[in-house]
């Protein structure tokens, strides 16, 4: 299991002085990307593809409050890819300095071909780096039907 270290900084925090939903998000992005960056997924290789990721939903729980000053350690599990590796799925965990595990999300994303803008398989390289990454205890071959878990549908309004 993949994991990234933060200490909560003052800007990380919010009107309750705890630890903001924006640096939970901050943090595990970044905790994303730092592991990507590791298995040759960075700015360069993906702009050669010409693909990005884009996130559908990440839905946090919070067990307990985290404060300024105190170190964070953030996990990667990597718990579902579909076939064609245009869909993904990760699971973050929180922990403080004596390993008590703080919040906990659970994330689905894909790829976009930022020229054709449409969600996009990942080109062999990649996927074949994706399927020897180390899965968790209850990792599954994704579908289309598992992005729709969540079916949530844009409600329009006027504008006068």
């Amino acid at each position: 299991m993949f994991f990234k270290e933060f200490e909560i900084r003052w800007s990380d925090t919010d009107a309750n002085r705890h630890l903001a939903n924006s640096a939970y998000i901050n943090f595990m992005s970044h905790t994303r990307m730092a592991y990507l960056g590791l298995i040759g997924f960075n700015q360069k290789s993906m702009s050669k593809h010409n693909i990005g990721p884009v996130v559908f939903y990440e839905h946090v729980y919070y067990f307990k409050e985290a404060f300024p000053g105190m170190p964070v350690k953030v996990s990667l599990e990597f718990v579902g890819m579909s076939k064609d590796g245009m869909f993904f799925e990760f699971r973050h965990n929180f922990y403080d300095h004596n390993g008590k595990n703080f919040a906990r999300c659970e994330m689905m994303g894909a790829w976009i071909d930022l020229k054709k803008r449409k969600l996009t398989g990942l080109p062999d390289e990649f996927l074949q780096v994706f399927e020897s990454m180390e899965k968790s205890e209850d990792f599954k071959v994704l579908t289309k039907e598992d992005t729709r878990r969540y079916v949530q549908v844009p409600k329009d309004i006027e504008i006068p």
